[in-house]
């Protein structure tokens, strides 16, 4: 009965890593907006860019290393506007990221570009070397140096750039 019971639940935990690995392997984000391109992003599209890696203590009180993609770069590559046109009116334009609970956190656009900060902000999925935890993840951005993690949202599922109204 033991026996069984093991075999089971081998077979049931089974069944479950290869639903979430399959989950996080199609899970997308959704970048919409004041963007020159609106399309949905996969680990597929990110491997496209240079891996980036910043160190974060987390709520546990140990630093981490997260690796991922410098949020900026996605933006540049879908035609937001950086760099020397972040200027004038452009100045007014913000991020919004989205999670898969409701969570929503804002960036304006210059707390993103290297051209006004040396803060890096990334898109992230992996924390010392493994990806990240169900509850965390696939995808997660990482403020480096912000005093409260409040920014750092977790499962993110959308980004969205608009003007302030």
């Amino acid at each position: 009965m033991k026996k069984q019971f093991l075999a089971a639940c081998i077979a049931l935990l089974s069944f479950i890593t290869i639903a979430f690995t399959s989950q996080a392997q199609t899970s997308t984000i959704k970048v919409s907006g004041e963007v020159a391109t609106s399309l949905t992003i996969d680990a597929a599209y990110l491997q496209k860019f240079a891996q980036t890696t910043v160190t974060r203590k987390d709520k546990d009180g140990k630093d981490h290393t997260y690796s991922g993609v410098i949020v900026a770069d996605i933006l540049k590559d879908v035609g937001v506007t950086l760099g020397p046109d972040l200027k004038g009116k452009n100045l007014t334009k913000y991020l919004l990221v989205e999670a898969s609970d409701g969570y929503q956190v804002i960036f304006a656009l210059a707390e993103l570009d290297k051209a006004f900060t040396d803060r890096t902000i990334i898109l992230a999925n992996q924390v010392d070397g493994k990806p990240l935890a169900p509850g965390d993840g696939p995808y997660r951005i990482i403020v480096q140096d912000e005093k409260k993690p409040a920014r750092c949202i977790k499962q993110v599922t959308g980004m969205q750039v608009h003007f302030v109204k």
